[in-house]
């Protein structure tokens, strides 16, 4: 068994709990290797009917990837930390193209490659608990596993505001983006994994247990006002939106400034591209990106100042927006020959 995972069958079930809950079940290799594997083994056993992924007690389902261990070895031992992101990537397109149900349960915290470990399957289940961010422009990322997808498809610019700003949500905004297929109280989940065990089949489950969420979403009033902001077609242009856009506007124009302007830069563009793509194309074109960030400056400096020294106040190079040229972003985009990533 592998540390940081528990795989096991439960009658029909395939059952995968994440289990580092100091950590906030933040994802290992070795972690990713062991629920590819095991998802594989599924498919092949008619035995098993769905698969149910859920975490231990705690605060999170899953804070995304174990990014302190990605700095270090990107540092010290480069190919470790690409064969890292191949293997979450993997099993990002393993997890869509899993062909039984695939059930998460979004009971905490759910970012980056949480997201990725849920988004992708066929029943996204959220709590009162659950909040959901994509905040990886804050430590000179960009919304990776499979981001640059799901977020350029949700509806209007919401993907584009979320992507860039990292704004956090939670189950009900989640429930109305389509991020979350339904909600269910605390409460109920322990019945959810128990029912499935006993055979119910899914969708009966879900019936049963699911109900509405008990506040509104607050992203759908504002989703006017973030469509004409974020509709921009540069970084500079939707801050310029942002500034006419009234308090609301100003505040996130302020926050988006203290972002890497090479991820912003980045990730506008990712999400544009994302749109001509399937999603085998997204992958491939993220794998790109994420192995031009690994060789480049920003993703050290942010994980240092927001996770390490944690003195909040990463120096960007280039340091502003106006000095990340096109020219630049392209090379993230270019062909990798043959280190594409292969599915």
């Amino acid at each position: 068994m592998t540390a940081g995972v528990l795989l096991r069958n439960d009658g029909p079930l395939g059952h995968i709990t994440l289990n580092r809950p100091k950590a906030l079940n933040a994802l290992t290799h070795d972690m990713c290797r062991s629920i590819y594997e095991a998802l594989q083994g599924w498919v092949a056993d008619p035995a098993i009917h769905a698969v149910l992924i859920d975490a231990v007690p705690g605060r999170a389902f899953c804070a995304g990837g174990d990014i302190r261990s990605i700095y270090h070895l990107g540092r010290t031992d480069l190919p470790a930390a690409e064969a890292f992101f191949s293997t979450e990537y993997r099993l990002n397109a393993a997890i869509r193209h899993f062909p039984k149900p695939y059930i998460a349960l979004l009971n905490g915290i759910t970012m980056g490659g949480g997201a990725g470990l849920s988004v992708h399957g066929s029943h996204r289940l959220v709590t009162e608990n659950t909040s959901f961010a994509m905040p990886e422009t804050g430590i000179g990322l960009y919304p990776d596993v499979g981001g640059t997808y799901f977020l350029s498809r949700l509806q209007g610019q919401t993907g584009t505001c979320l992507a860039l700003t990292g704004m956090r949500i939670g189950p009900a905004d989640m429930v109305w983006l389509g991020l979350a297929t339904h909600y269910v109280s605390s409460a109920k989940l322990e019945g959810v994994a128990i029912r499935l065990t006993e055979g119910e089949p899914v969708e009966a489950v879900l019936a049963a247990l699911a109900e509405p969420p008990p506040t509104a979403p607050g992203m759908a009033p504002l989703s006017a006002r973030i469509d004409d902001a974020f509709r921009g077609d540069s970084v500079e242009e939707i801050i310029a939106n942002l500034q006419h856009a009234g308090d609301w506007g100003r505040d996130i124009g302020k926050a988006l400034a203290t972002h890497s302007p090479t991820s912003l830069k980045l990730t506008l563009r990712g999400l544009r591209e994302a749109r001509k793509l399937d999603f085998e194309g997204c992958m491939r074109m993220e794998y790109r990106m994420t192995l031009r960030v690994l060789r480049g400056h920003d993703l050290y400096e942010g994980v240092r100042a927001i996770l390490i020294d944690r003195d909040q106040h990463p120096r960007w190079n280039p340091d502003l927006l106006e000095k990340v040229t096109s020219q630049q972003i392209d090379r993230y985009f270019a062909s990798l020959a043959d280190k594409e990533l292969a599915l």
